[in-house]
């Protein structure tokens, strides 16, 4: 028998199963008082996204998950595997004979690996039964991410924002130096040039950055989206769809902060910056422009203001390069992926406990409860700070399905401090994105051939930095393409003349 046909042989028995169990479930009812109600117990295995429990709780004791079990009459039991080894613990827990109900990756391919080997089940029937606010919420285009030969295999978990870079400066150190805010590409590097050796904190030492990138060119991305290009997406050139790393055009933007690099206006010791060392020298005063995430305006920007009372921070806009282009890439659509192993006792109660999270449930477990952590005043919401960071962990269950709510969003948002422009901030980004054209699950040769690929642009950095001659990237190119990428390409422009087709405008 074909691989296929066994994948789907195993989850014709699974959904049969599922019938069989429900319509005994209805059996013992009918029964009356003498039944015993099977307990509703339900194994997820989620990641903790880094967060930490107060004293005294963990994953399966606290105020929030006692919440979702008595809103769900659910006994949802969690397992949190090292977030170091993830998806290494994904892969035995798959191998095992002791399946839980849901696992939550971050990993497309992950998904689409274990969907071609028939060991994940299709959700679309328990998704109808069970899941009408994930239906009516989730929009169509992240349900056709999941969809495999017109059958769902995950449950999206959305996005939070759509991009994440803006250019930020000190206004402080522009107007002691006699600068308004750059605009062009140009008026970047003369800022860039001016904060880095024209003494703009004003203390006679030459002790300023003028530009501060973190590891493996990290908070870049708006000035490559000067030259038209991101790393890591997919743009369209001449009706076609090319990896936005092996353009020309990522060679320019290459060979402007190699230059920047060159001249002592980089910061020298960005290869090895990771975000405590951004942090400790935006706060520290040596830093008057870069990428700044959307929250860094409540985190290293608020204490530079703090460490210094004239310090005084602005969004830019960003940079315009020489053709007229600039922008920013756009976070993906999805967040995570929700699925269910053939062979879990209660799938079922996946898609219930999911459809909380998305509906009744949403509101406590994004913002936490009312009355505790945050309350209305005036028309305002207003947030507890230290009970908000205390209860920052429930955001590990929240983000099982994370659909945003614009309404509900800003008013978290400007409920952390309207100061902090935060809602402002996602909105600037969202407004100068540099859209990925492809959109699809992972082709087959991503799978095999994407991993490998990303570890050659190691090589930007050796440009930038020196190490490697500008030609280096004519060479990266030539090896990303024999290396797999020219198999990947053909399947995107693929994929990609399929979705014209549908659309009509092929």
């Amino acid at each position: 028998m074909g691989e296929s046909n066994m994948r789907k042989l195993a989850i014709s028995l699974s959904l049969l199963l599922l019938v069989l169990l429900t319509a005994s479930l209805g059996r013992e009812q009918a029964r009356g008082p003498v039944a015993v109600r099977e307990e509703a117990r339900v194994e997820i295995v989620i990641n903790d996204l880094g967060l930490t429990f107060p004293d005294g709780m963990d994953e399966n004791t606290n105020p929030y998950i006692a919440y979702v079990r008595e809103e769900t009459e659910l006994d949802v039991r969690v397992e949190l595997p090292p977030s170091e080894v993830y998806e290494e613990k994904l892969n035995a827990i798959m191998a095992s004979g002791k399946l839980p109900d849901l696992i939550h990756t971050y990993n497309p391919v992950w998904v689409d690996e274990y969907v071609d080997r028939g060991k994940l089940l299709p959700l679309d029937y328990l998704l109808a039964t069970y899941g009408q606010e994930l239906l009516r919420r989730i929009p169509e285009e992240a349900w056709a991410r999941v969809r495999y030969e017109g059958e769902i295999y995950a449950i999206p978990s959305l996005m939070e924002v759509q991009g994440t870079e803006l250019m930020y400066a000190r206004k402080d150190w522009l107007d002691r130096l006699g600068l308004g805010p750059p605009v062009t590409l140009d008026d970047y590097y003369e800022v860039i040039r001016a904060f880095a050796e024209d003494d703009p904190d004003g203390n006679g030492k030459d002790d300023t950055i003028g530009l501060l990138l973190t590891e493996d060119l990290g908070r870049s991305a708006p000035l490559l989206g000067a030259f038209g290009v991101q790393r890591g997406i997919w743009l369209e050139r001449g009706g076609e769809l090319v990896y936005g790393s092996t353009l020309p055009e990522m060679k320019e933007g290459l060979a402007f902060l190699a230059r920047l690099y060159r001249e002592g206006l980089l910061d020298p010791l960005f290869p090895l910056n990771r975000n405590g060392n951004l942090i400790d020298k935006i706060a520290g005063g040596q830093v008057g422009l870069y990428s700044a995430a959307w929250y860094d305006t409540r985190g290293p920007i608020a204490q530079s203001m703090r460490n210094d009372p004239e310090a005084e921070w602005i969004a830019l806009d960003y940079p315009v390069g020489p053709s007229g282009t600039y922008g920013v890439y756009g976070n993906n659509l999805i967040r995570g992926f929700n699925v269910t192993p053939v062979g879990a006792e209660h799938p079922e109660r996946v898609v219930q406990l999911l459809n909380f999270i998305a509906g009744d449930g949403a509101k406590a477990l994004k913002l936490g409860f009312e009355g505790e952590i945050w309350t209305m005043e005036d028309g305002r919401m207003v947030t507890d700070f230290p009970e908000h960071d205390k209860h920052l962990y429930r955001g590990m269950y929240q983000a099982l399905v994370d659909i945003p709510d614009p309404l509900l969003d800003k008013r978290r948002l400007d409920s952390l401090g309207e100061q902090f422009r935060l809602y402002d901030n996602q909105q600037r980004i969202a407004h100068n994105l540099i859209p990925d054209r492809f959109y699809g699950t992972p082709t087959p040769a991503m799978s095999g051939h994407m991993t490998r690929l990303r570890e050659l642009e190691e090589v930007f950095t050796r440009i930038v930095v020196g190490v490697d001659p500008p030609e280096a990237f004519d060479d990266f190119v030539a090896q990303w393409y024999a290396e797999g990428g020219e198999q990947i390409t053909r399947e995107v422009n693929a994929w990609y003349d399929a979705q014209r087709e549908e659309d009509g405008s092929s």
